[in-house]
């Protein structure tokens, strides 16, 4: 997979269309841990996980892979 494409749950996502990404928080109805990831064209993914660590593990990798992006 090339290095500006970031695999999240199954979903292919474009690092050069991120808009931002939201901290990690309860989701509605305790159903879990979330956080948002806001492309640009007001397209949002939302997923969700069973425990705070792992949506922390998620979005800090995800974090890490823009941070490699950018520095390209």
């Amino acid at each position: 997979m090339s290095a500006a494409v970031h695999d999240l749950q199954g979903f292919a996502i474009v690092l050069d269309k991120i808009a931002f990404i939201t901290r990690v928080f309860e989701s509605e109805e305790k159903e879990g841990f979330q956080f948002n990831v806001r492309f640009f064209g007001d397209l949002r993914l939302a997923p969700q996980f069973p425990s705070r660590p792992e949506a922390e593990l998620a979005r800090e990798l995800l974090i890490k892979a823009l941070r490699e992006r950018l520095g390209d």
